[in-house]
């Protein structure tokens, strides 16, 4: 009799773990953090005059999906190999935010030239010109807690930008 008493014990932590994580998870990727994501990207739209980002769930299941499966464990910063998408991508502790997410990948700006269509030397422009691509339409996001404690933030566009050598807006 003890050992069913254990077992009922443990699947009942079990299950409370896994609803925990999942009202984590979804507090994570809710409504305030969609919202975060598309202002930010819009307003750095706006500024260089091309129409707005709409959220796409299917987008947000996927980021989620590599995040998931192959950040959790790590939280590196490394792109997704499956090269269906744009893809946007920021780690750092758990205080993080989407709105710091977007800032950072918006703050490529400074580097890049819009007259030769070119980044400085030694960084990296993709970022930034992902988020203002003018004919990306549709962007999807999605962030988890990592095991290291950090958080994690991938988005996901489409049409996907940066073609070399064509100009983002």
């Amino acid at each position: 009799m003890a050992s069913s008493n254990s077992l009922l014990f443990s699947l009942a932590a079990l299950l409370l773990l896994v609803s925990f994580i999942q009202t984590s998870d979804a507090k994570l990727n809710g409504t305030l953090f969609m919202e975060q994501i598309l202002s930010g990207h819009n307003a750095a739209r706006a500024e260089v005059g091309v129409p707005p980002l709409n959220w796409d769930r299917n987008l947000a299941v996927f980021a989620r999906g590599y995040i998931d499966e192959d950040r959790r464990a790590d939280c590196k910063l490394l792109y997704s190999e499956r090269w269906s998408f744009g893809e946007t991508i920021y780690t750092g502790p758990r205080t993080i935010t989407a709105v710091d997410a977007v800032a950072y990948w918006v703050s490529g700006k400074q580097w890049y030239t819009y007259a030769t269509n070119s980044c400085q030397e030694g960084k990296d422009c993709s970022d930034y010109t992902q988020v203002v691509w003018r004919t990306t339409i549709n962007v999807g996001c999605a962030q988890i807690k990592c095991d290291t404690g950090d958080l994690f933030i991938a988005c996901e566009y489409y049409p996907h930008g940066n073609y070399a050598g064509a100009r983002p807006y």
